[in-house]
């Protein structure tokens, strides 16, 4: 389970229905960019939060959001790798947010002397501590596109509801149920022929790193690495140790290249960043497909994933997630290539106040494919009230452009 990772090569199903829920609404919003206040550019996937609410978002690739409450809101908290915290009075409607880079101090003698393995180790044992230690039951919005070339052919989006178990047992309990959800695709013949998604987000449960140990954080697997310290970094402005990852064994399947990042304060895993070892092809390519259509050749170009943990009062959870997988294809009597991107985000916007288990028939299956269970982009009201991730200029024009087809 835990070696595939969710996707299979077929024709696009056109077929779809509805799922709807009900959620309490959420009257007040603010919007705003958030950049950098030194270079000015827009910065991507900042954490947008109410402190103490629990609503939360990211920005989007033009460093805009929108944060919806059910009170007034009265400051935003924005956090970012490499930056200062800000904590920002919500005046106005629209935030013109700039964040400082900053530097952090950490004595130089604990990052020479730190051995990496060791630090990572000792992280893996605080998990049980410093991890949820209870069940929860948390609100996200998941996104996934796919682009042909630099076209998008495909947008699914969907608010769920992910049930998650204490950090000290596995991830078979954990499940995700939609609520919410829409979908538009490409109509057009020459564009049927592309990626279908499994999983959906239920990734935040399979691909929870921390959680889910056998993919990478377990003894076992971790003495198939080489270890070695990277710089030290400001993360929600607490400082964190950087581990480097590269695979040092050759095993059947394939390996990781990455940086983990831990918490120099509570050795929490705070950040992960994981790119698949694309040398060997056959076993990218059976990591990347379960199935293809006959006569379809498929060459993995890339999968790459990143994890973001947030420190709640004295415990940290899954904040967000984003996965990038490009890929070509080409038939057999073609010699041109295709090259795909399909870019999964998923970030959790809310933490519900009862954390009840979601009943077996309203689970959505690791194999399901969100396409199949949404509704089209009709309702220009749709999100109106749930905390979303703003789509970027050219995902609303390719939203559109597909639409009007």
């Amino acid at each position: 389970m835990i070696r595939k990772f969710f996707y299979v090569l077929t024709a696009l199903l056109m077929g779809l229905s509805a799922a709807h829920a009900q959620t309490d609404s959420l009257r007040y919003s603010v919007s705003g960019t958030v950049r950098d206040a030194r270079s000015g550019s827009s910065l991507q996937s900042v954490n947008v939060f109410m402190q103490g609410r629990h609503h939360a978002t990211v920005t989007n690739a033009d460093g805009e959001f929108t944060l919806k409450s059910d009170i007034p809101i009265e400051y935003i908290n924005f956090s970012h790798i490499g930056y200062r915290n800000a904590s920002i009075p919500a005046e106005g409607g629209y935030l013109n947010v700039m964040l400082e880079p900053t530097s952090i101090a950490i004595a130089p003698a604990m990052v020479v002397s730190a051995e990496p393995r060791l630090l990572v180790l000792e992280a893996m044992r605080h998990i049980p501590d410093n991890y949820t230690a209870e069940d929860e039951l948390l609100r996200c919005f998941y996104r996934e596109t796919l682009q042909k070339r630099q076209r998008y052919i495909y947008v699914s989006e969907t608010v769920a509801r992910l049930f998650k178990t204490p950090y000290t047992r596995g991830v078979f309990r954990d499940a995700a149920a939609i609520e919410k959800s829409r979908v538009v695709l490409s109509q057009r013949k020459r564009d049927t022929l592309s990626v279908k998604f499994l999983g959906g987000p239920t990734q935040a449960t399979e691909f929870d790193v921390v959680k889910n140990r056998e993919i990478l954080l377990s003894e076992r697997e971790l003495a198939y690495y080489r270890l070695e310290m990277g710089e030290p970094v400001s993360i929600g402005g607490r400082p964190n140790l950087t581990v480097k990852i590269s695979p040092s064994a050759v095993l059947s399947y394939p390996l990781y290249y990455g940086t983990i990042y831990i918490d120099s304060e509570t050795y929490a895993f705070s950040r992960l960043e994981l790119s698949l070892d694309m040398q060997d092809e056959n076993k990218a390519t059976g990591v990347m497909l379960i199935k293809k259509p006959f006569g379809l050749r498929f060459h993995p170009r890339e999968l790459s994933v990143t994890l973001d943990y947030r420190k709640d009062g004295d415990r940290w959870r899954i904040n967000y997630l984003r996965s990038v997988l490009r890929f070509a294809c080409d038939w057999r009597k073609r010699l041109v290539h295709t090259n795909y991107t399909s870019v999964n985000e998923l970030v959790v916007t809310d933490k519900l106040p009862e954390a009840v288990p979601i009943p077996r028939n309203e689970q959505f299956r690791s194999r399901d494919a969100l396409s199949d269970k949404a509704a089209l982009f009709t309702d220009p009201d749709f999100w109106k009230a749930y905390n979303i991730i703003e789509p970027s200029t050219s995902l609303e024009h390719a939203v559109e452009r597909l639409i009007k087809r």
